[in-house]
């Protein structure tokens, strides 16, 4: 697939079979991670990869929409240097780039919001200058899982504008 079949068809995937995601696979996928740009080029991140099924249990309580953590077969925490502000946009960067690369290999997953990064800096013995921005919990799809109905994004003329707010093409 290219990449924006990729785009057009990836969706969140929150329930997750037992089958173990192989290591190449994983590696695969925090390679895309790491090669997305950042401002400078100061590759600002880090990631924890999390298998130990405790500790993922222990992350999905750390969120209100986390729960598919504790599910996944593996999860990644994106890491960054505390008060900088620069880094939110560089790290969701580095999230998107790692999810479009596991839907490319046929991985599911999906973005949680990390509410109580100080309980889990501690948990996973992040240090003290940095922070916990998200979670992405992966997985192959559950043998039932069902993705939300396609299409139902806004049409770009809906939400893109031509050269002023409200400019409409042409």
């Amino acid at each position: 697939m290219n990449v924006t079949e990729v785009i057009a068809t990836r969706h969140a995937v929150r329930q997750f079979s037992d089958k173990p995601v192989p290591e190449d696979v994983m590696l695969a996928i925090l390679d895309a991670g790491r090669r997305s740009q950042s401002s400078k080029n100061t590759q600002p991140w880090q990631f924890i990869v999390v298998t130990d099924r405790t500790l993922l249990e222990a992350m999905s309580k750390m969120g209100n929409f986390a729960q598919h953590l504790a599910g996944a077969n593996f999860a990644v925490l994106l890491v960054g240097l505390q008060d900088n502000t620069w880094n939110n946009f560089d790290l969701g960067q580095a999230a998107a780039f790692l999810q479009l690369a596991a839907s490319d290999l046929g991985v599911g997953s999906c973005i949680a919001a990390i509410y109580t990064p100080d309980e889990v800096k501690k948990l996973l013995d992040i240090p003290e200058d940095r922070t916990a921005y998200c979670a992405i919990s992966f997985g192959y799809p559950a043998a039932d899982f069902k993705p939300v109905q396609m299409g139902g994004r806004k049409p770009v003329d809906e939400v893109a504008y031509w050269n002023k707010w409200e400019g409409k093409r042409g």
